[in-house]
């Protein structure tokens, strides 16, 4: 996806997650690619495989804003039981992403939209269609 734009490859970077599809999500990502979350960051493909074994979690985008590499969706996070598919929780979420040469360099999961358009440097002045 070296010549879609940032938002594009967010989508697809989402799917892949919320579809578990690991070879696509990887693909989607840079090698040093930074994971943060509620646990802490870390980087690599490694930890992002281990983080999508132990989620269970699908996205759906509700609001989007971008400008340049900048990426933020606002979204409802749902997490299911690996042994069982039941839904564990849902939640409100917002991750802010940074795009590279056409692949994911950073992602950021935020309980608040404030704060992840913050980190990001965007404003509600940004927001696109979430399509």
């Amino acid at each position: 996806m070296q010549d879609a734009s940032p938002v594009a490859v967010v989508r697809a970077w989402q799917d892949a997650a919320s579809g578990q599809d690991t070879d696509r999500l990887i693909e989607l990502s840079a090698p040093d690619v930074e994971i943060v979350g509620p646990r802490g960051s870390g980087r690599g493909h490694q930890l992002l495989r281990d983080w999508l074994g132990r989620a269970g979690l699908s996205l759906e985008a509700l609001r989007v804003f971008a400008r340049g590499d900048a990426v933020v969706v606002a979204q409802r996070g749902v997490w299911r039981s690996a042994e069982t598919g039941e839904v564990t929780g849902e939640a409100a979420l917002a991750a802010s992403f940074r795009v590279e040469g056409g692949r994911v360099a950073r992602f950021a999961r935020y309980d608040s939209l404030d704060v992840a358009l913050a980190e990001a440097g965007l404003t509600y002045a940004d927001e696109t269609s979430p399509d």
